[in-house]
């Protein structure tokens, strides 16, 4: 490909060189040149790509992108100038990759809660319609069969452009995908015009070093996503709704518990059972029909309400999408684990104070004849949130068993000491159990009949970091195996 091609949409200034060139590959790590390469001088926390240029010239590179002044005296390579090589990157990544994104129905999904369930949500329904869908997420990247651990929530704009063209190549027609602020701020999501933007909720979160400097920073960054969409699906329950879309320059739809929303929950239902709870609730509006959730709570509501919203634009029958909402299973999301018992266990990742009272809350509505909590803090984290965690649980669960998360570097009962402190402020009941496994063994068994047990904070993890080392540690796992001695 020539390096003009790569660089079309992009002001820059060449500094040196000819554009009219042939570039084998774009690379943004240094150990990564080869020759022909075009290097982006990336510039982060720790480190900055201006740093290797004589190197990446040395082994090979033909094109260096910066944005900064840097010497090219004795440098045998053109060198293009640009006000922010991470928005270049972007845009240099969709060229290389042929625009891929053009090639699919994009949707992407942005807010502080409710992300990674409304992509599930959204993609089962499209594959149980027959249109093959990728996902990009918190938890994974799917295209096709295969399935990738995610490093971060939405990956560098190269990955993503990358991971595009392969989702089309296996025959994918759509993509879901979630928009974390981090992506907007650092243009990870530039050179996409999404088909559909999505905005879930917005609550103080991710504000400090290295990541947002305000929260208002952080709404500005959540808004930008409406600024590169055609249609803009939006809760306008959410106090910040009005921030969010204030220069919109797409379509918008609302979603929401109010009769201004374009979709509407009304006469939302509760539904019990032994080993199953659930949610009911008509839609009005645009659209009006009964549907049935697999799983509890009012953000339930909102993120299904988000994903018929989402879907009403392909064309697909409505009683395939209640089919999809009924069954939907999210890997450690309010995710409810069979056993044979007259109980209800289910895996959360609830890991701060703000998601732990969410789900206990939403639990307790249903009434359950005792609810439980097992939960542990990571290490080498704010102890604050360890107190409070403590306090949350003892507030609202029937009986608490604190036990080991991530412990990192600290001893996992120095941890617990600190959880006892929060959870000591209330009249809860608790027992501490260091080790996890044997903390599940003991709430499955004693487990009672219309009990509701939650194991907090691992969720989709399946691993446990003790000193630098990573265990395999897969709540499912350790379930079926204690179901199997147990029998």
């Amino acid at each position: 490909m020539k390096l003009n091609q790569v660089l079309e949409g992009l002001s820059y200034e060449i500094i040196k060189g000819d554009v009219d060139i042939e570039i084998s590959q774009l690379i943004y790590d240094s150990r990564k040149t080869e020759k022909n390469s075009i290097f982006v001088c990336l510039k982060g926390a720790n480190f900055d790509g201006h740093s290797y240029i004589r190197e990446v010239v040395a082994a090979g590179a033909k094109a260096v992108v910066v944005c900064e002044d840097v010497d090219t005296t004795d440098l045998d390579a053109t060198f293009i100038k640009v006000l922010d090589t991470r928005y270049a990157l972007a845009i240099l990544s969709a060229n290389y990759f042929e625009n891929p994104a053009k090639e699919l129905v994009t949707i992407g999904i942005t807010g502080t809660k409710g992300k990674t369930t409304t992509t599930y949500m959204v993609r089962e329904i499209l594959e149980s319609c027959d249109i093959k869908t990728g996902l990009i997420g918190t938890i994974e990247t799917i295209i096709g069969d295969e399935h990738i651990k995610a490093a971060n929530t939405t990956p560098e704009s190269y990955i993503i452009q990358k991971t595009f063209r392969e989702m089309v190549e296996k025959g994918c027609k759509a993509v879901v995908m979630e928009v974390s602020s981090q992506g907007l701020m650092m243009h990870r999501c530039a050179g996409i015009m999404y088909d559909i933007g999505v905005f879930t909720n917005l609550e103080p979160d991710h504000i400090g070093p290295n990541e947002h400097s305000s929260f208002e920073e952080y709404t500005e960054c959540k808004a930008k996503l409406f600024k590169q969409c055609k249609v803009g699906i939006v809760n306008s329950d959410d106090k910040h709704f009005e921030d969010i879309i204030k220069e919109h320059t797409c379509t918008i739809e609302k979603y929401g518990f109010n009769d201004t929303a374009d979709y509407v929950a009304k006469n939302i239902e509760l539904i019990n059972d032994k080993s199953y709870i659930g949610i009911s609730f008509k839609t009005d509006g645009l659209l009006k029909e009964d549907v049935v959730l697999g799983t509890p709570g009012r953000f339930s509501v909102y993120n299904a309400l988000c994903a018929i919203a989402v879907t009403r634009h392909f064309d697909i029958p409505f009683d395939k999408v209640k089919n999809a909402l009924k069954t939907v299973k999210v890997k450690g999301r309010v995710e409810i684990v069979d056993t044979p018992y007259p109980f209800i266990l289910m895996i959360d990742y609830a890991h701060n104070a703000m998601s732990l009272e969410n789900i206990l809350t939403t639990l307790k509505e249903h009434k359950p004849k005792r609810l439980v909590c097992m939960f542990g803090c990571g290490g080498n984290r704010a102890k604050s949130r360890r107190y409070e965690m403590g306090e949350v649980s003892g507030k609202y669960a029937d009986f608490t068993v604190i036990t080991s998360d991530n412990p990192r570097f600290e001893k996992p009962e120095d941890i617990i000491a600190d959880i006892v402190t929060g959870i000591e402020k209330t009249s809860g009941k608790y027992i501490k159990i260091t080790d996890r496994r044997e903390a599940i063994k003991y709430v499955i068994q004693n487990g009672k009949e219309g009990d509701v047990i939650v194991l907090a904070g691992k969720g989709h993890e399946d691993y446990q970091e003790i000193e630098g080392k990573k265990y395999p540690m897969d709540e499912r796992v350790i379930i079926a195996e204690i179901l199997e001695e147990l029998k």
